[in-house]
């Protein structure tokens, strides 16, 4: 905890809501995100006039794009004390939750409410261009986010022995928890022979191995833990965060193992107290399944260069030691850059999950990671009560 403040338990999501997901003609940015703040305002109980804080992440098809707090907040009709437009990829859900809760918990806000909202499926999205900066990795080929973790994936496969079909286990992993969501775009279970039979994206990542493109909102609302005692839902807190960046790239050695991760764990699990033994289930960020390896072994739950044994067996499905993505995550149930990934962390705690519900869950770990693979983050949430 040296250096940090210690914010343990000290705040709590009290609301989290979603929109319908996959390709919703005639959606906008805006119009998803505005559905999904109205969600978990139901969601938490509380009134439109209690928000005072606005966070927001813009969507591919934003054009507004930092500008975004504004127009959402015109659309919303609300005038907030803080807001801001934040843009990290996949790290961005985190980072605006924490920075919510930084908020909340020195008096700057007391209901802050965080919002993504992207038509990326109906807006033609294909998260394709070049990867670093100007034009110096797009006359290599490195095309896409894609690329970036298929250097990860076949450097793990060289030095540690990783197989396609390890790969292969996340993926039916996500599927089946996925089939037991209502709300996830993909619901069909799949084989490990499916998931060698689709399609090369960037060797040695298949089809499967891809997260999924969608249109959607969600809206994360953060507050004090003493708030929300008074409030609609079962308290969730947040037991720990961290946040971690490099702005080194592929000219780094180690870059394509994003050792900064660790960093981050370690930090949320230093405030909260707790280690990886003690985690019960995990939403980890997985644009590509090979995130999920690296996030086992950056937290712990198995060593370096042991992610694919790791994942074999069922170990990361419901009902296994660690199960993980139960909601579907990426590869299955919608591509909200991890947004859906605290949604899921915070029902979870909650034991709102029917079917796909970890029994006896009281503390949940979810990370995010973004842009090119230099930005991650973790939260540990814990139920209270």
């Amino acid at each position: 905890m040296s250096g940090l403040f210690d914010l343990r338990d000290r705040t709590a999501i009290v609301g989290v809501g979603a929109s319908k997901q996959g390709k919703i003609p005639g959606s906008t940015a805006i119009t998803l995100a505005c559905d999904a703040f109205k969600r978990a305002l139901d969601d938490s109980g509380l009134k439109k006039e209690q928000i005072d804080g606005l966070l927001t992440f813009p969507g591919t098809t934003s054009p507004e794009s930092a500008l975004n707090y504004l127009r959402l907040g015109e659309a919303l009709g609300i005038n907030p004390a803080i807001a801001g437009s934040m843009v990290m990829g996949g790290g961005t859900a985190g980072a605006l939750v924490q920075m919510a809760a930084m908020a909340v918990s020195t008096g700057h806000a007391n209901y802050v409410a965080c919002v993504f909202g992207d038509a990326a499926k109906t807006g033609g999205s294909k998260f394709s261009k070049a990867s670093g900066w100007g034009d110096s990795w797009g006359i290599w080929g490195m095309m896409s986010a894609c690329s970036n973790s298929a250097i990860a994936a076949s450097r793990h496969m060289a030095l540690y022995g990783t197989k396609s079909s390890q790969l292969g286990e996340i993926a039916v992993a996500c599927r089946k928890h996925a089939s037991m969501n209502p709300e996830a775009v993909m619901r069909e279970p799949i084989t490990i022979e499916d998931h060698q039979n689709s399609r090369w994206i960037v060797k040695p990542l298949h089809l499967l191995d891809c997260c999924l493109i969608t249109d959607g909102g969600v809206c994360v609302i953060v507050t004090t833990a003493e708030r929300a005692k008074d409030l609609k839902q079962p308290v969730v807190t947040i037991s720990g965060m961290g946040q971690a960046y490099t702005c080194e790239t592929i000219g780094k050695e180690d870059w394509w193992y994003v050792p900064h991760q660790k960093q981050a764990l370690s930090r949320a699990f230093g405030m909260a107290g707790v280690g990886p033994k003690d985690i019960k289930v995990a939403q980890l960020y997985d644009n590509f399944s090979i995130s999920v390896i690296l996030w086992l072994e950056h937290a712990g739950f198995c060593g370096v260069g042991e992610g694919g044994g790791f994942v074999e067996g069922g170990r990361i499905q419901l009902g296994g030691e660690l199960p993980v993505n139960t909601a579907g995550g990426h590869l299955s149930e919608s591509y909200m850059e991890g947004w859906l990934h605290i949604v899921e962390g915070v029902r979870q705690m909650r034991g709102q999950c029917g079917p796909r519900q970890v029994p006896n869950a009281d503390l949940c770990l979810v990370t995010g990671r973004g842009m090119t693979l230099n930005c991650s983050n973790a939260m540990v949430l814990r139920r209270q009560g």
